[in-house]
């Protein structure tokens, strides 16, 4: 069975190309994450202005997860109908022009649907820009897809320090996320020129427009989902972990994230070089083991040191599982959208169920009880690595 789609088996572009849809792809990735970066800035605002207690707050933020569940199913036919480059231009430009939206919302309703479209524009985005990375990847024939989810990453905290810039000088929400809505479109659609222009072929079955993940994306996904559960519980809990078991203040607190952030972009723009030295199944292992230290050291932590230290070891622990299980079910079967479409669904639901999981655990035990669950899922990935290898068949 061919590991790329029909589309993919021709000759390989020339290395000035490849060149520029390396550059490209990784533009878009960080776009994506600096609209995502600017959103979550500006969500004290929205909570402010809309005057929503804490469980509406809540329950507004799952709409967006489970827009991304819904809606990533469908992108495997829109790339295939449309094309990589096509597709890519119309969702990335969507996705950022819905930047904008959830500022605008009036009530707590408007709201929940705003974050439900931002939620599925972001998902079937995330996919299209995912199989694009995977066919450069392919192209070269050496990994770099840890190397763009870091550009996500740095995209990512670039756009949360424009965001912060804005709240502090009292630029207001509409305001801010209009302008940025703009500039990243534009950014956008100037990268979008420079991705391959991969089509199917004539002959070329399409896939259905929603289908469930295939039985090889549910087990790749079950190993990101491990990963994306750790880190949601850490982004989310972290700076409440710091501020009510290790006794941190206020602003030491807060840095916990931060620290997470940046080790967990760190690793992933590193990652590629580990990844061509000792593969993907052994990158991932090492990676479970150290997540699993640090989830230890969060465990045990009393003080804000090693519980900074431990939130820490688990950015770099589970930096790279992700953008390996995108390329490993690039190579999972003859159809590489469908097939990222499927471990993006399934991997992506840690984000939806894990903060209210922690929340959960956390009511009836303690933070440190539901801590040391998320430290359990780090085995997963130590083993379930296996999984991973380029080598194995669909």
């Amino acid at each position: 069975m061919s590991t790329l789609p029909a589309a993919s088996a021709q000759v390989s572009a020339p290395a000035p190309v490849l060149r520029r849809a390396r550059r490209s792809v990784s533009a878009i990735f960080a776009v994506h994450g600096a609209v995502q970066g600017d959103f979550a800035t500006r969500i004290p605002w929205i909570k402010d202005h809309l005057h929503l207690g804490a469980g509406q707050l809540g329950l507004a933020l799952m709409a967006p997860a489970i827009g991304s569940f819904v809606a990533m199913p469908l992108a495997g036919r829109l790339v295939h109908s449309l094309g990589h480059r096509n597709a890519l231009r119309l969702l990335m430009g969507l996705w950022c022009a819905v930047l904008a939206l959830p500022a605008l919302a009036p009530n707590l309703p408007l709201l929940v649907l705003f974050l439900f479209v931002f939620g599925g524009c972001a998902g079937v985005a995330d996919v299209a820009m995912n199989a694009q990375g995977v066919e450069v990847e392919a192209r070269y024939g050496r990994s770099i897809m840890s190397g763009l989810h870091g550009m996500w990453s740095l995209g990512g905290l670039l756009g949360s320090g424009v965001g912060a810039i804005a709240a502090a000088v009292g630029i207001g929400a509409p305001v801010h996320l209009g302008v940025m809505a703009g500039v990243l479109l534009l950014l956008a659609l100037t990268a979008c020129q420079g991705l391959l222009d991969l089509r199917p072929e004539a002959e070329e079955e399409a896939p259905p427009r929603f289908t469930l993940p295939p039985r090889s994306a549910v087990a790749i996904g079950l190993v990101g989902f491990c990963a994306v559960f750790a880190e949601g519980a850490s982004g989310d809990w972290s700076g409440v972990y710091l501020h009510t078991v290790a006794g941190a203040n206020a602003g030491v607190a807060a840095a916990s994230y931060t620290a997470f952030a940046c080790t967990m972009a760190a690793a992933r723009l590193a990652g590629d070089m580990l990844v061509r030295r000792l593969g993907a199944v052994l990158t991932v292992r090492l990676g479970g083991v150290t997540g699993l230290l640090g989830g230890l050291l969060v465990v045990l932590a009393r003080t804000p040191g090693p519980a900074i230290g431990g939130f820490a070891l688990v950015g770099i622990g589970i930096a790279v599982v992700v953008p390996l299980c995108f390329a490993a079910a690039g190579h999972a079967g003859d159809n590489p959208s469908r097939a990222i479409a499927g471990v993006a669904t399934v991997t992506y639901t840690s984000g939806l169920v894990a903060p209210a999981t922690v929340g959960a655990i956390a009511q009836g035990t303690s933070l440190p009880v539901s801590f040391a669950v998320v430290t359990a899922l780090m085995l997963g990935l130590v083993l379930g690595a296996g999984i991973l290898s380029p080598d194995r068949k669909a």
